[in-house]
């Protein structure tokens, strides 16, 4: 077979090319004969298709995106912003912190373990890509009905392949979520996250300059598995029986990664790389594409270099490969030796495959025949940007419509009583221990916060004990009644989450995950939720560090509800003074801050009871949750809360059942004058909190509320070994623990 070389290329202009089994559009392999002068080869074709695809150009969102820097608010601590590997933020006392979240959906449907632990590993390296040395990870995770025997299916392999990968190199899972819905069923969202610190001045970005510069790849060999994976898989719909076209999904070995990491971070001490790049979607495409595109020149690979476990594979095939464990680096020549003994000595095969050329081209050679000869750019930054059609669906009225306010509420304080049980016990709801048992939280013993509190938090300095917070959240059901608003409850309920543990907001990543680009109605909620989100952001003063968008997570005509989740990162100056969510000490009062409205549109107990998905979804009040922020962060700082806890999903008596088993002691509540007790108990009004305040310090905990115009209403004190609201009903915290723990186990032990 003749090798389809850039010469063969140009001499052979009508050679059938199979572009369309490829993914691209008839405009699109049109665009890259434009592009060239010629049609491409296969390698050049290869490396259009990953890198055009969905998954890596962001070609239907990018139009949407740009709002997230054209809104941008002013920030002294954001060091790096969008567009390199992850984000970075100032957090004070020479260190930074990058974070970032990204999605492994589809892989993680169609092989659970593999997915979700690759997930992990490719966020993990984004994060040291940037000079950071990793330091915790998350995993907001969505699936099915609870009950749905497909959920027992991927759920225990989502779960085992991401505390597998993240335990085996000793990071800390320190938070996340788990929800069970219906609407993914067949596209469950596996969303990873991670934070790394370093000094500023260790800060790295991907870009290839100086002419002569070496590149190095190193790392695991390159294989078969992942060829087109993530970049193709994440780009299309799965058909009603599953994905119509299954990539091999990628296959993680988290102790070579390990490996890579202390070799990287050794590479990274002795100031031995120019510019720094993980393989992840789309692989060497992408690499070396976007290292050549963000640089000063051009750059030269010799393609027949790279390492491969399988000696069988193509020049197209190693292209688009998506092996796990590699990166790749623009290295000095007088600095190569040093970088490959540092290689060596961790075990990590490394090899020179190029160099930086002082040309513009992107030049790829197979035992010295080119195969590649292309600008970068427009592989890498200057792919299809699609206006898609968008519209307000014809349903979304009539959702609004659909009232949850008008459903029965109980009428006796039995009724009231069994529905307390039924929605702490409801699969949402209930502990998820059963899974957050299977990660290791307190590794590198630094975690200061993690599952079930509001934010997981980790200390970066020993001594003097700086440390972060981040919180990741998302309500799907929200969005769908209302996408802009939506958003904006996500990213309250992660900056409020943050700020009750006693941190500060400082910015924020998020992983948009939506149905198809190609149907109005998904992207009018993804136009909508992404202008909730920068608005948002605007007036919280918490700018977008980056992120991911998942599309096409849809089976047949059916779309998961829009579901963007917001992780945001603060800091605080002393873990030490950090707030716990557990109730602990008898005696101190409950109080309720914010306002308690009727608001039941989207919220659990119109799930758990009616099964019921309609109206609105509660008001957002940023002010107020700026407010609210401060007081949580004051009230921490001057010793003036013991604990808090954000009211979000279930509403107050969710958050205060949580507290209560948490810290082992009961709570006798009153319902405040003006409300009823239903309303007290099951509204999900935002922009509230639940704190503990010592009696000592009441009088200076409500003078500050009221001087800041901050509702403050005692609602009752901790006490006993039942929660008890007066008048109606008391729980022992046996029966609620009971109650609240047995759900997810019984499910899928």
């Amino acid at each position: 077979m003749t090798l389809d070389t850039v010469k063969h290329a140009a001499e052979t202009p009508d050679v059938s090319q199979p572009w369309k089994e490829l993914g691209l559009k008839e405009d699109e392999y049109a665009r890259i004969r434009e592009i060239l002068g010629r049609r491409p080869t296969g390698a050049e074709l290869a490396m259009y298709s990953v890198m055009w695809s969905e998954h890596c150009s962001y070609k239907s969102s990018k139009v949407h995106l740009k709002q997230f820097g054209e809104k941008a608010p002013e920030s002294d601590a954001l060091l790096v912003g969008i567009g390199e590997n992850a984000g970075v933020v100032d957090v004070g006392q020479g260190y930074a912190v990058t974070f970032k979240v990204e999605s492994h959906n589809h892989p993680s449907y169609i092989e659970p373990y593999q997915g979700a632990a690759t997930g992990v590993g490719g966020i993990v390296r984004d994060i040291l890509a940037m000079g950071a040395r990793p330091v915790a990870v998350m995993d907001p995770l969505r699936f099915g009905a609870a009950d749905h025997p497909d959920t027992k299916r991927v759920l225990p392999g989502v779960v085992a392949g991401i505390g597998g990968y993240g335990n085996c190199l000793g990071l800390p899972n320190i938070g996340g979520e788990v929800v069970f819905d219906s609407c993914y069923q067949g596209n469950p969202l596996v969303n990873a996250l991670c934070v790394g610190v370093m000094k500023h001045e260790d800060i790295h970005l991907a870009k290839a300059s100086g002419a002569g510069n070496k590149v190095i790849l190193y790392g695991a060999r390159t294989g078969g598995d992942g060829i087109g994976g993530v970049s193709v898989l994440a780009s299309e719909t799965f058909d009603s029986t599953g994905p119509s076209r299954r990539p091999a999904v990628q296959v993680g070995d988290p102790f070579q990664e390990k490996l890579l990491i202390e070799c990287t971070l050794e590479i990274f001490r002795e100031n031995l790389v120019d510019g720094i790049q993980d393989l992840g979607g789309a692989g060497l495409s992408c690499a070396t594409s976007e290292l050549a595109s963000a640089g000063s020149g051009g750059m030269r690979v010799e393609l027949d270099r790279v390492h491969l476990r399988d000696a069988t594979l193509s020049p197209e095939e190693i292209l688009m490969s998506e092996s796990q464990e590699r990166m790749c680096a623009i290295v000095e020549p007088d600095k190569v030796d040093r970088f490959l003994e540092i290689c060596e000595k961790w075990d990590v095969i490394a090899t020179v495959i190029g160099e930086v050329t002082e040309g513009s081209q992107l030049e790829i050679f197979w035992h010295g025949e080119q195969i590649v000869d292309v600008p970068p750019r427009t592989v890498a930054h200057e792919g299809p940007v699609y206006h898609r059609p968008y519209e307000r669906p014809s349903w979304q009225d009539a959702l609004q419509a659909d009232d949850a306010n008008k459903l029965p509420r109980p009428a006796t304080s039995d009724e009231l009583k069994d529905q307390v049980l039924k929605l702490v016990a409801s699969p949402n709801q209930a502990s998820k221990s059963w899974i957050t048992d299977q990660y290791d939280r307190f590794v590198q013993g630094n975690t200061i916060l993690a599952q079930p509190e509001d934010s997981g938090m980790v200390r970066i300095d020993e001594e003097s004990n700086l440390g972060v917070a981040v919180a990741t959240d998302g309500n799907g059901r929200y969005a769908k009644l209302d996408p802009y608003a939506g958003a904006q409850l996500a990213l309250a309920e992660s900056y409020r989450n943050v700020a009750a543990s006693g941190a500060k907001p400082l910015a924020i990543s998020n992983c948009l995950n939506f149905g198809s680009p190609e149907d109005p109605a998904v992207m009018w909620q993804f136009a909508e939720a992404t202008r909730g989100l920068a608005d948002g952001c605007l007036e919280l003063g918490t700018p977008v560090t980056g992120g991911n968008v998942s599309l096409y997570n849809q089976t047949g005509e059916t779309a998961i509800h829009p579901t963007p989740v917001v992780a945001v990162l603060g800091v605080i100056d002393d873990v030490t003074r950090r707030t716990p969510m557990a109730f602990s000490q008898e005696g101190q009062l409950l109080y309720l801050l914010g306002e308690t409205r009727e608001e039941f549109g989207g919220s659990a107990w119109s799930q758990v009871v009616h099964d019921h998905l309609g109206g609105l979804p509660p008001v957002v009040d940023l002010e107020r949750e700026k407010l609210l922020g401060e007081i949580l962060i004051s009230g921490s700082r001057d010793g003036m809360i013991d604990a808090a806890h954000d009211l979000s999903d279930g509403g107050l008596i969710q958050a205060v059942t949580e507290s209560c088993l948490r810290g082992g002691k009961g709570a006798r509540l009153v319902v405040p004058d003006g409300l009823d007790a239903f309303t007290f108990l099951f509204s999900e009004s935002a922009g509230r909190a639940v704190v503990a305040v010592p009696r000592s310090e009441e009088l200076r905990f409500t003078d500050m509320c009221g001087a800041r115009g901050l509702p403050a209403t005692r609602i009752g004190v901790i006490d006993g070994d039942a929660v008890e609201l007066q008048g109606e009903f008391s729980l022992e915290l046996s029966e609620l623990r009971e109650a609240h723990e047995a759900t997810i186990p019984g499910l899928l032990a």
